[in-house]
Formats: structure tokens, sequence, C-alpha cells
């Protein structure tokens, strides 16, 4: 605080006399210099106050930061506030697990924590209500006991302390029970599965298809329980029935229990019946064109994903795509420069990388142009352009296609490309530029790329369930999808792919035959010995505006045009009836 002082001589000051005066200047100089000492006692008489009586006690204190922990689920941050004794009575990775048990227990999706009030006897009665998917909304108060050790309060944790409404010594537990499953059906309503018995009109065609229903995998166990799945219920563990679990299964009901006392109860809620994508007409014809041979056919909607038609193993099996994964490569070719459409290439009939040969079909020679090129698929050229390319833009072209990524559709396997660092060399950059080497997929994910091909680039995500809303994303620019659309119906117009040609309506596909067998010119499309070829197509139609994206794979059934590019025509012709 500033002072002014005045000078000795100042009118205004005032001058002590002797007797009566000088005493009381005396008595006024005294009480200034005690005033400030009386101030600082007062403040620290109130400040005693706050801390001992009118502030917030260590124990509410705790109890508000304990519970806005457990309401954003930091365990770590829970057990961080436990006594020294509670600490060395449980380890952490057990107090979080007990509090994880208790929430997939009582099916918790949320946890609020009201206000910590005054601590009583040493106990903080703290307000909380848990939401729970199938139990409603349970609410108590969870007492928490303190201690103070070492001029610190913490948490005198108990087991029962995970839950509210539990007393010492009570578990949490349930007695759950699933509703009837609902039936399951096509886009048009015709029956794929009927828990009444009632026949699906497909037969035969709609086994695959619809999946069968056992006990939940181990790997699917936690997740089940906490949505309320009893341990003995039956799901959906292939097919459609896994892939429309939720819907099907309806939401569980039972009764929520601290030992034996009730705390919350529902009753078990059928969903009504699950309508899917698929198209009756055109999974008959997708079954039909397998003709009981190994392999699968998938067909869907550019633009939503909407899946039509899964027949056997379109979604599961594994295999080296082929030459049906030059589309790929070709939208890296593309993208960066590394050719045009006019491009011309030598006419040869196989290209040498690292010292060894990659023949084209039955050691055919081809090149030309770009166009020509991927017309005729020739491993002569995209194989060094693969190796021109690289490794590392061939694997990042090939995940937004959709590689190295969960296909969205549960069940369905997740179709694979190494990494690039694994790829190593000009060699095995151009066996995988051609789909061969390490490279794996499935129908349905080369189905996807021509389907994202057929949609000006955008990428939808493969769905089953009739209404979803489509999950779309661009992953290439129209104008490459336009470029490669073009060189696609090259393909059927007068290449590899002409079996799949249907009058009156352009066609855009591409074929692939993929070598199974070690051989000198792996990655060859075309061998004379079709047990040691798979066959593949991958297409859409009509191609400017297609409505339809048809996938094959013909396991060990020879070269990709002469098999696997009439069995998609069938389909397509099928789909473009209408």
């Amino acid at each position: 605080m500033e002072r002014t002082s005045l000078p000795a001589d100042s009118p205004q000051r005032a001058q002590p006399g002797p007797g009566l005066g000088s005493a009381l200047g005396r008595r006024q100089r005294l009480a200034q210099r005690a005033l400030p000492l009386v101030v600082l006692a007062a403040v620290a008489f109130g400040a005693g106050a706050v801390a001992g009586g009118g502030g917030e006690p260590a124990e509410q204190r705790t109890a508000r930061a304990f519970g806005q922990a457990w309401a954003r689920g930091d365990y770590p941050a829970m057990y961080a506030l436990l006594t020294e004794r509670a600490r060395r009575s449980v380890t952490r990775r057990a107090f979080t697990g007990s509090y994880r048990r208790a929430a997939a227990t009582a099916t918790a999706v949320r946890v609020n924590v009201g206000r910590a009030p005054d601590p009583k006897d040493g106990v903080v009665a703290l307000p909380v209500r848990v939401r729970t998917r199938i139990f409603g909304t349970v609410a108590a108060q969870v007492r928490l006991p303190f201690e103070e050790h070492d001029d610190r309060v913490g948490v005198a944790w108990a087991p029962h302390l995970v839950f509210p409404g539990l007393a010492p010594g009570m578990k949490l537990r349930r007695r759950t029970e699933m509703p009837p499953r609902a039936d399951l059906l096509a886009r048009d309503g015709t029956p794929l599965a009927s828990r009444n018995g009632e026949a699906s009109p497909l037969g035969e065609s709609a086994g695959a298809l619809v999946g069968v229903l056992g006990p939940a995998p181990r790997s699917r166990r936690a997740e089940l329980r906490a949505v309320g799945y009893p341990s003995d219920a039956q799901v959906g563990i292939s097919g459609l029935e896994a892939a429309l679990e939720r819907g099907l299964a309806g939401r569980p009901g039972g009764e929520l229990l601290a030992g034996d006392r009730r705390l919350a109860s529902s009753r078990p809620q059928a969903s009504p019946p699950v309508r899917s994508t698929i198209d009756p007409d055109l999974q008959r014809a997708a079954s039909e064109a397998l003709e009981g041979r190994v392999g699968g056919i998938a067909v869907m909607r550019p633009g939503d994903g909407e899946v039509l038609a899964l027949s056997g193993e379109a979604a599961t099996s594994l295999q080296p795509p082929g030459s049906t994964f030059k589309l790929v490569t070709l939208t890296a070719v593309l993208e960066t420069r590394a050719a045009s459409p006019d491009t011309k290439f030598p006419v040869k009939t196989s290209a040498t990388l690292d010292g060894s040969e990659l023949q084209n079909a039955n050691e055919e020679s081809c090149g030309g142009t770009l166009v020509q090129s991927f017309a005729h698929s020739c491993n002569s050229v995209f194989a060094p352009l693969g190796a021109k390319v690289g490794a590392a833009r061939l694997v990042a072209t090939a995940e937004r296609y959709g590689f190295n990524r969960p296909p969205g559709l549960p069940g369905a396997a997740t179709s694979r490309i190494p990494p690039a660092d694994e790829i190593d060399g000009a060699l095995a950059e151009g066996s995988t530029a051609i789909g061969q080497d390490k490279v794996e997929a499935t129908a349905l994910q080369m189905t996807s790329i021509a389907a994202t091909i057929g949609a000006g680039g955008r990428r939808a995500l493969p769905t089953v369930l009739l209404g979803a809303r489509p999950r779309v994303s661009r992953i290439i620019a129209p104008r490459i999808a336009q470029t490669i659309r073009r060189m696609m119906v090259a393909a059927v117009k007068y290449g590899t792919g002409t079996s799949a040609a249907i009058s009156g309506v352009q066609v855009a596909g591409k074929t692939g035959t993929a070598e199974l067998g070690v051989t000198q010119g792996e990655g060859v499309e075309g061998e004379d010995t079709p047990e040691d070829t798979d066959a593949w197509f991958a297409s859409f139609a009509p191609a400017r505006r297609p409505k339809v994206a048809v996938g094959v794979l013909l396991v060990r059934s020879g070269v990709g045009g002469e098999t696997a590019a009439p069995a998609a025509k069938t389909v397509l012709e099928t789909a473009l009836k209408d």
C-alpha cells in the first residue's frame, strides 16, 4: 500500500504537546502498530474455520473425484484414490476388472454420479445411477468409507462398491433369457429363415446364405455377455444369421440381482422380421451359375453397397485374385502418371524382373497401348508397371479399396496384401501387381472394387440390412474411375472378357487367372491345367450407369475368361431383365 508522508514543517502536521497530549500520541501509535496483528489473527481464525468446518472436507473432495472418474470410466484414477491398505489388498488390474465385470453383468451403458454430500462418521453416501441396456436405470447410494493415513485421506475400498445397491458380502449377478428369434426375409419379403418351420422358396440355395446357429464363439462371448446374452444362447455363427445377429436376436430380459435381492428386471423383447438386401432372383441365379463348384459369386449395387446375392464362399474364401488385381494396379499407375491410356508398350511374351521371367498367358505375345495391354491382360506390361509404381503405392491403393480392412460384414474374411516392406524387390512388386505372391482376396472384395469404379470412384461398404444408411467415401477421382471403366469395357469388347458380353448392353469387366502352384511362369494367366488355377471375373453393367456389380471366383477351375466370365454373364442378364 502506498503511503504519503508530510514534511515535518507542514502546517497540516500535528505538533504533540507535553502532558496528556504526549500520552495520547503514544497510545495511538501503539494501537496503529497492534492493528495489523489483530487483522492477521482474525484472518487466521477465519481460515481455520473454513478448513475445519465451513469448507469442503477431504472425504467429500475425494468422493467427488472418485465419482467423476467412475462416470468417465477412468478406473486407474479411481484406484489412485484408495488407501494404501486397500491398494495392498487389490491390484489395479483386479480393481479395474471388477468394475468392468460389474458393468458387463448389468449391461451398463452409462454411469451418472450425483453430488457428494458431507461425510458422516467417515462415510460419504455417493448417489450413483447406472443406465443399462436391458434392465433400465439402477439408482442407489454407494457408501464410500474413508480412512486417514500419513495425512492422506483415501477410500477404504471393498468389492461391494463396484455397483449401486450392493451390500458387504454381496455379488452382482443376473439371470437372463433370449426372446424368440425374428424371421429373416429377403428384400421382397420372401422368407429366408422362418422360425415356425416354413421352408424358404429358395430351397438349398438359401442354406449357405442364411448360415447356422450355434454356441457363441469364444472370441464373441465377452461382447455378447455385455449386451445381455445368457451363456447358453444360440447365436448366428455364419452367413446372414451372423451378419444380422443383433437385429434377429431381439433384446434379452431377466433379473439383475444383488445376491438374492432383485435390483431390476425386464422382459425379453422379440424383434420384428428383419428384411435383408438379398434379391431372391439374383440369389437363385448366382447359385445356379456356381453349378456346385467350389468358389463364390457376389452381387452388389454400386453406390449404396447393398449386397443382392452371396452364393458359395463369396465372402469367406481367400484366394490370390490374379489379374483382377490389375484394377488396383491400374489405379496406381494412372494416379502416379506412370503411364497414360495411350502409352505404348512393346509386344512381348514375358517380362524379366530380378532375373526371373513373368510370362503372359500361354506365352502369348501382347502389348500395344495401355488400353490394349489391359484388355488382353498383359503380364509383360503390368508386372514392370507394378515395379515402377512401387510397393508402397500398390499397398496404399489396395488399402483404399478395402484390403487389410474389415469388410463391414460380420463373418466376412478380410482381404490381405502384405506391408510394403515385405514386398521386397522388383520381382515381388511385379508379382503383387498381377495379383500373385501373397495377395489374397474374396469374391466380395473384388466385387466391391468393380462397384467402386462403376460408382465413379465412391466406395460403399457392403451391407446386407435393407434400409441401412450407406457408408460411402470417395477413394479415387472421377476421371480416374471413368478411364478405368473405359478400359474394362474394352476388356469385354475385344479382350479376355468377351464371353461376358451381353447384346445391347455395355458390360465393364476384368478377368483373372491365378496361379496356385510354383512354376516358372508365376502369375501366368491361362495355363492349360485348370486344377492349378483359380478363375476370376469382376464386372458391372450397364457400364455408364451400372445397376449391379458381379464378382466370380471359381477355385481350381481354369481360365477366368473361359469359366468365370460366362458365370458372371448369367447373373448380369438376370439383374438387367427389369
